[in-house]
């Protein structure tokens, strides 16, 4: 899935020219963490001061070292998002992996236009992945509840 988007970057990703900020994602490992949003809550509180529960969190890697980065999503907010809205467990995950993808190439939401700029390159990107049947099954085990 991560190398057809590397492959086809540059029909999801805007020019960097046109977009201040904007490069191409980098080269080397990229590292896939699949969490529950308690410990997704616990990253975004450590390294981003906000305890909140969120969906997506992406660290950027050094490649220099040969790292692109890290993608960290939460398999929760994903399961629960899906149900609610009726959606696909496994397009859900995929669409939180494409959006840390994305931040890894510079986009980010915070902003009314950036946020605008980012949903529409996730689209182009889920489009390219449904139509080459790239979409990663994903399926949903609860973890474990610890003993007392």
């Amino acid at each position: 899935m991560v190398h057809l988007l590397d492959a086809h970057a540059a029909a999801i990703l805007p020019l960097p020219s046109a977009v201040p900020g904007l490069h191409p994602v980098p080269a080397g490992e990229l590292s896939l963490a699949f969490l529950t949003d308690a410990a997704l809550a616990r990253l975004h509180a450590r390294f981003l001061d906000d305890p909140s529960v969120t969906d997506v969190i992406t660290f950027a890697g050094t490649p220099a070292s040969g790292l692109a980065g890290e993608i960290c999503v939460s398999a929760d907010t994903a399961r629960a998002f899906a149900r609610k809205h009726g959606r696909d467990f496994s397009a859900e995950l995929t669409l939180y992996l494409v959006h840390g993808w994305l931040h890894l190439a510079g986009h980010d939401d915070l902003e009314p236009v950036r946020k605008k700029r980012m949903r529409a390159a996730e689209a182009r990107a889920m489009r390219l992945l449904c139509a080459a049947g790239e979409i990663p099954r994903f399926a949903f085990i609860a973890p474990a509840r610890a003993r007392p």
